[in-house]
């Protein structure tokens, strides 16, 4: 294993430190071990190994039903707010 001896300095905000730290005690890392991890990720995908862009909003779905609305399709008709609740089984 190579010589860890580089030092990374990083300002986050206390509560998500708090937060983090306890899910990385709780799964057994301390942070230094998960930054680790983080990079021998990167180092290996040749990028993030997680999706960073900015989400669909709305998405595919969304898009979809607020199109069939919009034109009238798969539409469910109640006669009031109880019986909307009572056939989505809320």
């Amino acid at each position: 294993m190579a010589n860890k001896s580089a030092t990374i300095a990083v300002r986050i905000e206390p509560e998500v430190k708090r937060e983090v730290e306890k899910i990385f005690n709780a799964i057994g890392l301390s942070t230094a071990e998960a930054v680790n991890i983080f990079f021998r990720r990167v180092q290996l995908e040749r990028g993030i190994p997680f999706d960073v862009g900015i989400p669909e909003i709305p998405n595919k779905e969304t898009r979809k039903a607020i199109e069939d609305s919009r034109r009238g399709r798969n539409l469910r008709k109640t006669k009031n707010a109880a019986e909307l609740f009572k056939e989505l089984g809320i």
